[in-house]
């Protein structure tokens, strides 16, 4: 009898609520592609361009970048860190090495975390990114940042 009611019991719950649904994994995946597009096209076309408009489509304004760069404390504004990429003669005009890549995409919802590697002038730079999706858009809402020593 108390088997018969565990198992009417077990068999009231729905087992689909548990499943994943293939309209988020569509989502996901769109959205996946979407931050993809924005790191290539916009964050490390512009790194690498110098192109500071390209750059700036990629940052909700007043975002916040925070790290350290051989040990030395970073913090600089969106506009400060694009002011500084203006200033300077661009990896691709310098024609040294540029190398860049996304290591990895967590997107739960609206929100999302890129790891990225960039490897410009002498500096090995681990960044994590952080995005929301706002009015339509992916945009980097946080930045932190690491040069890594060889």
């Amino acid at each position: 009898m108390k088997l018969s009611l565990i198992i009417a019991w077990l068999f009231s719950f729905p087992l689909s609520g548990y499943a994943q649904n293939v309209k988020d994994m569509k989502t996901n995946q769109t959205s996946e592609t979407e931050i993809r597009n924005v790191i290539e096209n916009c964050y490390f076309k512009g790194i690498y361009e110098g192109n500071t408009e390209l750059l700036a489509k990629a940052f909700y304004k007043g975002v916040l970048l925070f790290g350290d760069v051989n040990g030395v404390s970073y913090f600089k504004t969106s506009e400060q860190y694009i002011e500084g990429v203006r200033n300077r003669v661009s990896p691709e005009k310098s024609g040294k090495e540029f190398k860049a890549e996304i290591i990895s995409i967590d997107i739960i919802n609206s929100i999302a975390v890129a790891k990225l590697n960039v490897k410009m002038y002498d500096f090995n730079y681990y960044n994590f990114i952080t995005f929301n999706h706002i009015d339509g858009k992916w945009l980097i809402i946080n930045k932190t940042l690491t040069n890594v020593q060889p």
